[in-house]
């Protein structure tokens, strides 16, 4: 078996390359927990900070007797289904808590 020259850049290079693509792949997923209100609900209901914000402004919510049913869905996706209950100014102050969520 013969070494080729190229061949070994290759590894240094995927070898160098490694590290950084971890963090920036580490950095993604730091900035991707963020929670937005396209984040599914069983999502914020899981983080205990994210859920706060759900009962202070739905109170009851992760009780309803349909939560397993709408529980995949996001608060945007949802509120057209509320028949009211979740209005835009509502949203608008949720999504200013779960933005100040670090």
């Amino acid at each position: 078996m013969k070494f080729s020259p190229v061949a070994a850049l290759g590894l240094v290079l995927a070898a160098l390359t490694t590290p950084v693509l971890a963090e920036d792949t580490a950095a993604t997923a730091t900035a991707a927990a963020a929670f937005t209100l396209d984040t599914p609900i069983e999502a914020l209901v899981a983080d205990e900070r994210a859920k706060a914000v759900l009962v202070k402004h739905l109170p009851g919510i992760d009780q309803h007797p349909a939560f397993e049913q709408f529980k995949t869905l996001s608060l945007k996706a949802l509120a057209p289904f509320s028949q009211g209950m979740i209005t835009d100014d509502m949203l608008a102050k949720i999504e200013a808590d779960l933005t100040a969520i670090k």
